[in-house]
């Protein structure tokens, strides 16, 4: 090895040579859209199978270091040539393939959808993932791509990736970071005219760091990352995208500044200018503050008046469920790295913290991605419904007065990419029965519900072949990884060969946090080794996951697993499988029989790892939290408990783990061993079916982003052109509204409200409700007089409610105004109402502003100076 500080080192690009007929190989080898195409990873395999397992499914690396006869004899194959031929056919046709929103009459003119997320799982070996959210942005892409979305992604290439997990003799894990050959993987840097690697700046304290810029094909979308691993800088810079998720809060900073800032500098490079900026999570969120800092800049604005526009072009999905789990950094730091860059928003560095502050006056609060996000943009979301309730509640605190209900957080369910995660002799089985149309419309419930015209002999003879498979194929694993360990032969022979391929297969793979409650079917050993012993009805287990480097807790339930594993009697039929990636996954989601997952309710967000076994006909046992929430029946699966909520920790380990229990012992293993004369589990393969047909439709991420792209895509462009036009006079004039409304709103008041209440009603009789408004200077046009109305339940709280504007009815003079309006009961029993005011005008519609809502009977909001961070906070 010669260190460049010895001598200086000269670099060149070696690229694969091939014969002229196989360079097409080249244009599938740098568009992921190979990654689920069975067809077209096949070339590969028929190439070299052994080289590509040994490349990690790499076909830049493993064209790179092919023999060259075997190339030759390649080029002159007729076969593999007419299979080329057809692949890239096909992938001409997805690149040109008419797009949904064209055929849904959605008209999205030039805009371009900017998608920002710190990590992205698309293949197995291109490692800038780490697990759920990474595989989830993944997803997205591929998805936009088939749809033919508008869209790029943003993310940073991380010369070390996330970390390779092993375990110690004791099961306690360990980590190690390979270095990423990225001349060697599907990406290549973005070149200017000249020939040179695009690259930005971006400031950090006392210096500047230079970022350069790569690109990978997803089918139609490139996806751009960046990268700072680059001589010009120093050292330590040179380390902001080593690893994924590493090193302290320092790093974290600096790796959220180059992603956010340097993302949206790097498409200014290139000549983008998105018209919708997506956060996925809080990560990318200083995006925000950049393309404020633009607009200033270019329109001479204020921070107020450039921030509507931004904002109105900003969409963040929430994927934490807990304010723990967001990034939230000290004042201190925020101000030595903000320190040279504040005076470009125009605003002070007071102002700057309380943008990220839920309560703006608190100067002890750290300064949290997520209510930076959350205050610069119109649109967020959670990934389930019940995650979309749980975020509500968990932000209501930045709109002050506002029912949780309306709290601007909708949701929208995650979804996974299907063809990425369906087996290929799956794959080809729905080709048979369902016809083309399940790949390219997967939406469509009508198409999936063919799956019942599949013979259960045929089903059932596909999903034996997949867990043989997966057993075959962690046998050489777990064989490779005890040897690695240390173990003696016959202790790797008994381990190896009591993986069974005929056996009830149960997987459970996901980030080994304790939350997630990893080691929960260990909390009865007795009663679990009376169910792995069962020599008539055997049970196996396979386990994966990687705990954080930093989570003590989620390691520890490794080494109990593991422990387990060794010391108990039955534990040869518990294993647990080093290294989780996507490989790791999709081997298991293809061929276990059951998925189970059992988190702390209200935990999971979503979970999309279900979503990957349903899809493959893998029914799932899960806690009744994130999506299987919503997608639960008894047709396609087993629920551990009815979604009960419990105050004491223990108690609910106690008793879902007893319900655990229980649902193996009664209904899972009795129902998958319960065959007919042909040795098939009818009413197994039934299920199997019903999860196929009813889950795959809904649970995918081409309806996920087709739901973003009408819930939330077109209404940012809509509102962000609107706001734009005639040189953002719209954004000025909303901005100057706001400052209206705020310099009055304390003088507002509600003066009296007249109904008939002391009345009883029948159904759908209307109360005449009549409110008399002091608006002090404001016109009947700049507010809306609601009556807010529902069912009043024991406690005397509004529940089931829904606003109806009051008409104005009459000037009353100096300043005050009367409102009429009905409310119309369409049920019986208590009922009640409250009268309010928000703003008026179609600006405030869905998006209601924080601070800017008066109840009558409320106190008046406290009188508090108009300080910069309170203005900046709720502008």
């Amino acid at each position: 090895m010669l260190n460049p500080q010895l001598a200086r080192i000269r670099s060149f690009e070696v690229v694969p040579s091939l014969p002229e007929k196989l360079k097409p190989l080249l244009k599938i080898a740098y568009n992921l859209w190979w990654s689920w195409h069975p067809e077209a990873i096949e070339l590969f395999i028929r190439l070299d199978r052994k080289l590509w397992q040994d490349s990690m499914h790499n076909p830049v690396r493993m064209l790179g270091s092919m023999d060259q006869t075997v190339l030759e004899q390649a080029a002159t194959d007729e076969g593999f040539l007419n299979s080329l031929d057809r692949v890239l056919a096909n992938l001409d046709r997805h690149m040109t393939r008419k797009p949904w929103h064209a055929s849904a009459g959605h008209d999205v003119g030039n805009a371009i959808i900017a998608y920002f997320c710190a990590e992205f799982g698309l293949t197995e070996c291109l490692q800038t993932y780490s697990g759920g959210l990474g595989c989830l942005a993944g997803d997205h892409l591929k998805s936009a791509a088939e749809l033919g979305l508008p869209l790029v992604g943003v993310g940073l290439l991380y010369r070390h990736g996330y970390f390779q997990q092993y375990l110690n003799a004791d099961g306690w894990q360990q980590e190690y970071y390979p270095d990423l050959d990225f001349a060697n993987l599907p990406t290549q840097p973005v070149l200017d005219q000249n020939g040179r690697q695009v690259t930005v700046e971006v400031e950090l304290p006392g210096r500047s760091v230079t970022v350069a810029v790569w690109r990978t094909n997803v089918g139609r979308i490139s996806l751009f990352l960046l990268d700072t691993n680059l001589s010009v800088n120093d050292e330590a810079d040179r380390l902001i995208t080593g690893q994924l998720y590493g090193g302290d809060m320092e790093m974290r900073i600096k790796q959220e500044l180059i992603l956010g800032i340097g993302g949206v500098r790097a498409l200014d490079a290139l000549g983008m200018h998105p018209t919708v900026c997506h956060m996925n999570e809080g990560h990318s969120a200083f995006l925000a503050l950049e393309r404020i800092r633009k607009l200033i800049a270019q329109h001479n604005l204020s921070f107020d008046e450039a921030r509507q526009q931004a904002a109105a072009s900003h969409v963040f999905t929430t994927h934490t469920p807990v304010p723990a789990g967001i990034d939230r950094f000290h004042s201190d730091m925020i101000q030595r790295y903000f320190r040279d860059y504040v005076g470009s928003l125009k605003l002070d560095m007071e102002g700057l913290l309380a943008l990220g502050r839920e309560n703006v006056y608190d100067r002890n609060e750290y300064f949290s991605m997520a209510v930076l996000a959350i205050r610069t943009s119109c649109w967020a979301n959670g990934v389930s419904k019940l995650h979309g309730k749980i975020s509500r509640q968990m932000w209501n605190g930045i709109w002050p007065r506002l029912p949780d209900e309306e709290v601007p957080i909708t949701h929208v369910t995650n979804g996974i990419h299907a063809r990425s995660w369906i087996s290929a002799d799956l794959m080809y089985m729905l080709d048979r029965y369902l016809g083309a149309r399940w790949q390219m419309n997967p939406v469509d419930h009508d198409v999936w519900e063919a799956i019942n015209e599949v013979p259960d002999e045929e089903l059932w003879r596909v999903h034996e072949r997949r867990r043989q498979r997966l057993i075959v194929w962690a046998r050489q694993r777990l064989r490779k990884q005890m040897q690695a360990r240390g173990a003696s032969a016959e202790l790797i022979r008994q381990t190896v060969d009591a993986l069974d391929p005929s056996a009830l297969t149960i997987g459970f793979a996901r980030r080994f946090a304790t939350y997630k409650r990893g080691n929960l079917l260990l909390r009865d050993p007795r009663r679990l080794q009376r169910l792995l012993n069962d020599p008539q009805k055997p049970v196996q287990f396979i386990i994966a996951g990687k705990s954080h480097p930093a989570d003590g807790g989620g390691k520890d339930l490794i080494r109990q697993i593991v422990q387990f594993a060794r010391e108990s009697e039955a534990g040869h039929r518990i294993v647990f499988l080093e290294n989780y990636d996507i490989q790791v996954a999709r081997y298991l989601v293809q061929g276990c029989d059951i998925w189970l997952n059992n988190p702390r309710r209200g935990m999971e967000a979503s979970g999309t790892s279900g979503m990957k076994a349903a899809v493959n006909g893998c029914i799932n046992c899960s806690v009744m939290d994130g999506w299987w929430d919503e997608a639960f029946d008894p047709d396609v699966g087993w629920s551990i408990g009815r979604g009960e909520e419990y105050a004491n920790p223990d108690t609910a380990d106690q008793l879902e783990s007893q319900a655990l229990y229980d649902l193996f012992e009664n209904e899972i293993v009795p129902t998958f061993y319960e065959r007919d004369r042909l040795g098939i589990p009818r009413q197994w393969v039934t299920r199997m079916k019903q999860c196929i047909a009813r889950l795959a439709p809904v649970f995918n991420t081409n309806r996920m982003v087709q739901e973003y792209a009408e819930k939330l895509y077109l209404p940012a462009i809509k509102r962000s052109q609107l706001l734009e036009a005639d040189n953002l006079k719209g954004s000025v004039e909303l901005a100057r509204q706001k400052e209206k409304l705020r310099n009055a709103w304390g003088k507002i008041k509600v003066e009296n409200v007249e109904s008939a209440t002391e009345k009883s009603l029948n159904v759908r009789q209307p109360l005449e409700v009549s409110a008399v408004i002091s608006l002090d200077g404001l016109a009947p046009q700049d507010v809306r007089v609601q009556v807010y109305s529902g069912r009043l339940d024991n406690d005397g709280r509004l529940v089931d409610c829904a606003a109806s504007d009051l008409n104005h009815a009459e000037d009353l003079g100096n300043g005050r105004h009367r409102y009429l309006g009905q409310v119309l009961p369409a049920t019986s029993g208590r009922h009640g109402f409250a009268v309010r005011i928000v703003p008026g005008g179609e600006m405030f519609d869905r998006i209601p502003e924080p601070g800017l809502i008066l109840w009558e009977g409320a106190a008046p909001p406290a009188k508090k100076p108009r300080q910069s961070m309170e203005k900046a906070a709720v502008g």
